[in-house]
């Protein structure tokens, strides 16, 4: 018995959706957060390991009075007094109010806006300036000195949480760490590890670059075949990495064994690519595309069609053509390239309702730019269509969201971690008044006063009594 050709094509179509219905299914990120209860203690990040339960952040309270509150949901600002316990927002009182603890720490706050800190999305704490000496630029130990002075330039830029999406080797954990630990003042560290590419990919394009496989403090890991990706996935995964970053070029087989075994493991994925390579990664399941780089409309729908955000970074691309004339040399940038085409692709994702947060991708020595930098991608967001008060909603609340961090972050809100700035002016009103961040508070700790970065006292501890350590001794 022989079929049709029309039965034989349907039942080829068959078998090829019931083929990838697996690879469908595993693209849908395992969020933990399902199987933790409320009462269980868990880190501060996107990792949700279960943490000894107990009191948070410095002893005492915060009482920030009467300021012009802007909450980052997307409300007016109004005139209220915030509490802070530790590390907690406790209460968003009337400006009159003056229910909080007896010993609180009140700050006068008057005629000056309290908000939730800034989020950058996209930084790489680590990366060398200009004539850095090359054994300096391949030295674990220069590498984490550079990202503590970029943390500090970023607190003082009002920035309570980063995403590193690329450093070298484990320095962003040991950064994370540090700030956690209140040892280091800046703002909270997401940490992705290193950006896993294809052999020759974005990132370690010609012999300039060394990656991971010759030089374990490298940002890049060149990774070849699916389960080497998975083996590059784990390997972020198991030096404490909160998200994972994936870079062009890739087959469709690597990036989507990628996606795969980081949401397996319960983590996002961002990936910076261009062309047909985004359309690949949003097939696989990638949670977010970063760049305004070229893609089809087709893509632009599948991205509004499956939740993909962006991160569209759009003020280091203003950078190159400023200082540079252009991107060149790179085989990851072969296309048509401009601020203007940058500005479009902008627009098309706010038109297909695309979940557009906000990074500024500060290479070289461009955090020096700080805050200018964060303030001038604010405005390109206002050039694209955007409100000044969503713009900085999309700073907030929306950039939390993408972290996956939105229920403990990027709002004013009772019971969210207290990361809060003031800043002396409006800036809901005036984005420039963002320049002028006189206070902000990281996990319940004051980083910046008057505009000064702030470090903890050295408090010492009692010297060691003989009588008490060595055993057996008589006095």
């Amino acid at each position: 018995m022989t079929r049709s050709p029309q039965r034989s094509w349907h039942a080829v179509t068959l078998l090829i959706l019931l083929a990838s219905l697996p690879a469908l299914a595993q693209s849908k990120l395992e969020d933990r957060r399902n199987w933790v209860g409320k009462s269980t203690a868990v880190s501060d990040d996107p990792r949700r390991v279960p943490v000894a339960p107990g009191p948070r952040g410095p002893e005492g309270s915060i009482v920030l009075r009467g300021g012009r509150v802007f909450d980052g949901t997307g409300s007016a600002a109004k005139l209220a007094t915030v509490v802070i316990e530790r590390n907690r927002i406790v209460a968003l009182l009337p400006p009159e109010a003056t229910q909080w603890p007896a010993n609180a720490r009140v700050i006068d706050v008057a005629g000056k806006t309290v908000m939730p800190g800034l989020i950058d999305l996209h930084t790489h704490l680590t990366y060398t300036e200009p004539n850095t000496p090359e054994e300096q630029a391949e030295e674990g130990e220069s590498a984490t000195l550079r990202g503590a002075e970029r943390l500090r330039v970023y607190a003082q830029s009002g920035i309570t949480s980063v995403r590193d999406v690329a450093s070298e080797g484990t320095a962003p954990f040991r950064l994370k760490q540090w700030v956690a630990e209140n040892r280091l003042p800046g703002p909270r560290v997401f940490a992705a590890g290193q950006l896993i590419t294809g052999t020759g990919g974005h990132g370690a394009e010609g012999m300039w670059r060394k990656s991971s496989h010759d030089q374990p403090v490298a940002a890049v890991r060149e990774a070849s075949g699916p389960d080497d990706w998975r083996e590059a996935v784990r390997e972020q995964f198991k030096r404490g990495a909160d998200l994972i970053k994936l870079a062009s070029h890739y087959s469709r087989a690597e990036v989507a064994a990628a996606v795969d075994e980081a949401h397996t493991l319960g983590l996002k994925v961002t990936v910076d690519a261009e062309t047909f390579y985004i359309q690949w990664a949003v097939e696989a399941g990638a949670d977010t595309i970063e760049h305004p780089l070229p893609r089809s409309d087709e893509t632009i729908r599948l991205m509004a069609r499956n939740g993909t955000a962006s991160v569209p970074t759009l003020v280091p691309y203003i950078y190159i053509f400023d200082l540079a004339g252009g991107y060149f040399g790179s085989t990851s940038r072969r296309f048509d390239f401009s601020k203007e085409a940058n500005m479009e692709m902008l627009r098309k994702l706010k038109r297909a309702g695309i979940k557009l947060g906000v990074g500024t991708d500060l290479v070289t020595d461009w955090f020096r730019y700080l805050p200018n930098a964060y303030i001038t991608e604010l405005k390109q967001f206002v050039a694209a269509g955007f409100t000044t008060e969503q713009a900085l909603v999309a700073a907030t609340r929306t950039s939390a969201e993408i972290l996956g961090m939105d229920d403990k972050l990027g709002t004013l809100a009772v019971g969210k971690l207290a990361d809060v700035i003031v800043v002396d002016g409006q800036p809901d009103r005036n984005l420039d008044d963002l320049s002028r961040v006189s206070l902000v508070v990281r996990d319940g700790h004051v980083i910046l006063e008057n505009g000064r970065v702030v470090i903890a006292p050295h408090v010492p501890v009692p010297e060691p009594d003989p009588r008490k350590t060595v055993p057996g001794k008589e006095w």
